[in-house]
């Protein structure tokens, strides 16, 4: 059985990501979101689309940081490109658009979900990538069938 550090350890992970051609040369390191990023994002955009494009960009990059006026300043196609990055990192393939939906009562009751299920504080479970909580409420519910 994995620990909560086992866990915790996904979410530190970082990745060099090359940026498309037609735009700068080179290449940026992102990180996954993890849950708390993503209340954070959607609690402070509400629906202000731009705004949590921005914000995913400024808290997901590593190298080279940037704030959230600059990530806000960048061109429209390198910033949807970051944002489909740092998306599939994350482990969030729903529409921009219902990124607020995501972190509201169904992502919540699956951090209690797994706080419950494997022993985990609800503060670990909120520092783990949303694919990883994904990924542990999928293997629970199939626990619970089989069981």
């Amino acid at each position: 059985m994995l620990t909560a550090d086992d866990l915790l350890a996904g979410s530190a992970l970082t990745h060099e990501v090359e940026l498309p051609a037609g735009g700068p040369v080179g290449a940026v390191t992102i990180r996954p979101l993890t849950v708390r990023d993503v209340q954070r994002i959607a609690h402070a955009a509400r629906d202000d689309r731009e705004l949590a494009a921005g914000l995913m960009i400024q808290q997901a990059l590593v190298e080279p940081p940037l704030s959230v006026d600059q990530a806000g300043r960048l061109p429209a196609g390198l910033a949807r490109f970051l944002v489909d990055r740092i998306n599939e990192l994350s482990g969030i393939d729903t529409p921009r658009d219902r990124l607020g939906e995501l972190v509201q009562t169904p992502l919540a009751k699956a951090c209690f979900v797994l706080a419950d299920e494997f022993g985990w504080t609800p503060a670990e479970v909120s520092a783990m990538t949303v694919g990883q909580i994904l990924m542990y409420v999928e293997m629970a519910g199939r626990s619970a069938e089989v069981g």
